[in-house]
């Protein structure tokens, strides 16, 4: 009976915002990289877009695979303040750190630069995983309402929108305003930024609290059990990879197309400010998905990310049709990046009554952490090698074949993505069809554990 009490009682406005706060770290230094990385390390610290696009490869996909090892531990905590909720304190200083040193440009040979990208890049991603991890794990245990997931989701990904927001739109005048030269400008950025995002963690780690703590941690060979015949959770992290391909393919070239293709530098900040249109998808997912079916709302958001995106390619030098299909497609990344996380704390549900095992750590680890960085990495390269191939050279006036191997990497490619994701939600649909009976089975298991205990 525990389990259905809780399941409706409300979450306070206030944790609803410490939550939001945990998105907003992530995104404030996350996107960060996500945005800028590339073009930092070809037009600031000055190693060669080949050798950026590799160190992105190799350090994502690397990292990519601690996120399974983030959800054992996970799983296997069990503390005072929960299983999920500590980790925030214990990982927000070094994610802090690693931040800072990805972007403080020491005076190295062209192999020292290399290596010092590739290592710091790599120890900030691992740091990333175990604050963000936490950020999915945790959703299954605030709340077993379903509605009251979405809305908690939808709060914290509008917080990780006003992280994006400041980070995306403000960057490249911060880096102006607190350097004399771009690369003291950007170390003192992020300095600035990585102090914030810890402050935020720190919110998040006092007033959040975890309504379902397991009695003891789960081995890792539970753990994996845990996705045995879990076909919505395989479904669901395939397409968050495909959603992350095309958002990363889409934002680590825009300084590149606004600089070279339209000869306006600046424009990129305005673009990135109206990636705050994701709110309106954000918003519209609660009110959306009690008349359609959330696999469903999925598959339109990926599709208006793609339909936008490909407007792009027919705006030509116009700022304000520019503006628009970015907007448009912004809308659509909303929806397709909140949604997501939410439903896969249905997976964990589905898990438990399929398999006898609640392994939110793992589950979600794999759903969010290691679909974002595989995504964002192969995505961030698949630019790169386009680019590398058309002879892009930083500084420099850009040949017909580099603008629009540019363009292409900024309308089409991340389309392509978009539309992949978004055909192969459909396989979901069958087993979303059952969560409502598999929830009410999950009470009655527990309800019948805890009157033998």
């Amino acid at each position: 009976m525990g389990d259905a009490i809780n399941s409706k009682v409300k979450i306070p406005f206030h944790r609803m915002l410490a939550y939001a706060s945990t998105d907003a770290a992530g995104n404030l230094l996350y996107t960060t990289v996500t945005t800028f990385i590339l073009y930092y390390y070809t037009d600031v610290f000055g190693i060669s877009v080949a050798a950026a696009g590799t160190i992105l490869l190799a350090a994502r996909v690397l990292d990519a695979f601690d996120a399974p090892i983030w959800g054992f531990i996970i799983d296997h905590t069990h503390t005072r303040w929960g299983q999920s909720r500590p980790y925030w304190l214990w990982m927000a200083f070094p994610f802090a750190i690693f931040f800072i040193l990805m972007f403080w440009s020491p005076d190295l040979s062209t192999t020292g630069k290399f290596w010092w990208a590739l290592v710091t890049y790599l120890l900030f991603g691992i740091s990333y995983t175990g604050v963000g991890t936490p950020i999915t794990s945790i959703l299954p245990n605030l709340s077993n309402d379903s509605d009251q997931r979405i809305r908690l989701n939808s709060t914290r990904s509008i917080g990780g929108m006003i992280g994006y927001f400041i980070t995306a739109t403000f960057t490249l005048s911060f880096v102006g305003f607190f350097g004399h030269n771009a690369q003291t400008g950007w170390r003192n950025t992020a300095l600035i930024l990585a102090v914030i995002g810890f402050c935020l963690l720190m919110f998040a780690f006092f007033d959040t609290r975890e309504i379902n703590k397991p009695k003891k941690g789960i081995s890792i060979l539970k753990s994996i059990k845990a996705a045995k015949s879990n076909w919505p959770w395989f479904i669901l992290v395939i397409v968050f990879i495909f959603y992350w391909l095309g958002n990363a393919s889409r934002t680590s070239v825009v300084v590149y197309y606004t600089q070279y293709n339209l000869g306006q530098k600046g424009f990129a900040s305005i673009l990135n400010a109206l990636v705050m249109f994701q709110i309106i998808g954000m918003v519209a997912i609660p009110f959306l998905v009690k008349k359609f079916r959330k696999s469903y709302v999925l598959m339109a958001g990926m599709f208006l990310a793609a339909f936008g995106q490909i407007l792009i390619s027919f705006t030509g030098h116009s700022l304000i049709g520019l503006s628009a299909a970015w907007s448009l497609a912004s809308i659509g990344t909303g929806i397709s990046v909140t949604l997501p996380f939410a439903m896969l704390a249905d997976t964990v549900d589905y898990g438990e009554w399929k398999n006898g095992i609640r392994a939110s750590g793992f589950l979600t680890a794999i759903g969010s952490s290691f679909a974002i960085k595989m995504g964002s990495g192969l995505g961030g390269w698949a630019p790169s090698v386009v680019l590398a191939h058309a002879g892009y050279k930083a500084g420099v006036v850009q040949n017909a074949a580099t603008l629009s191997a540019i363009k292409f990497s900024i309308s089409w490619l991340p389309a392509i993505f978009f539309v992949v994701g978004g055909l192969l939600i459909l396989l979901y649909v069958k087993f979303e069809r059952n969560e409502t009976s598999i929830r009410s089975t999950l009470i009655d298991r527990r309800g019948q554990l805890n009157s033998e205990d």
